[in-house]
């Protein structure tokens, strides 16, 4: 049996765009990909399993829920998870994705990921495997000047670039922390690069909901330090 098993019906579609999002920084990708495919009414095709995942299924009102599935919407294919991909085994993932996409000539292949910078703005940033699809996305993105980029999304574009798959990746600037604004963000390049018109309201305001909660912690927390200090200082003198 192969390490990762790809059970899905044939594409629809010969020219399709396959979209990727996995849990990482910010949870970028997989919030991004999750609205997507909610709000555009995707249709479930498939899932993707392996002995290497971890041992977990999540679940809505009691029913599970396949942690790696794969959905289809007109020339648009999902390939979204709830469990994040450990490095030793980004390789088989990636190949078993490709192999599994080669008999339906595929367009091309758009990863969604987060990256994690020092600075407040929610920039999102793109490298691809070739300069023009650099360009399809004019000033929609910032492109990465040098560097480089971990995990399963770097592994399938590198595993594209082999292939002669073009790829590109999209990185929300993002805290790590779960962060539906670089979603929102990264969600409007889909929006630019595709002409799609996902309104981008639900997610701005799941972020509302939880920048209001981190707010409350914090306070919660000063609070409670203050109020250590102040007994420390209570405490009677002896001698």
């Amino acid at each position: 049996m192969p390490d990762v098993v790809v059970q899905a019906r044939p594409l629809s579609s010969r020219d399709s765009a396959i979209l990727i999002g996995f849990p990482g920084s910010g949870l970028v990708g997989s919030i991004a990909l999750a609205y997507m495919v909610e709000k555009l009414e995707f249709d479930s095709i498939g899932t993707m399993t392996s002995k290497y995942f971890p041992p977990m299924a999540m679940m809505s009102e009691g029913v599970i829920s396949v942690p790696v599935r794969i959905y289809e919407k007109s020339r648009f294919v999902a390939i979204l998870a709830d469990i994040p991909i450990h490095p030793q085994i980004c390789y088989e993932v990636s190949n078993a994705i490709l192999d599994w996409l080669k008999p339906f000539n595929i367009s091309e292949v758009v990863t969604l990921a987060g990256i994690i910078t020092n600075e407040p703005e929610k920039r999102v940033f793109s490298v691809a495997t070739e300069k023009p699809l650099l360009d399809r996305l004019g000033d929609s993105t910032i492109r990465l000047p040098i560097g480089s980029i971990s995990g399963i999304a770097s592994s399938i574009l590198t595993e594209c670039k082999i292939r002669g798959i073009p790829g590109i990746g999209l990185l929300g600037e993002t805290i790590n922390a779960p962060d539906p604004r670089a979603a929102a963000k990264t969600v409007d390049v889909l929006n630019a690069l595709y002409d799609l018109h996902i309104e981008t309201t639900g997610l701005i305001e799941q972020a509302e909901e939880i920048e209001a909660q981190m707010h409350r912690l914090a306070e919660e927390v000063q609070t409670a330090e203050e109020h250590t200090v102040r007994k420390e200082t209570q405490l009677p003198m002896y001698g």
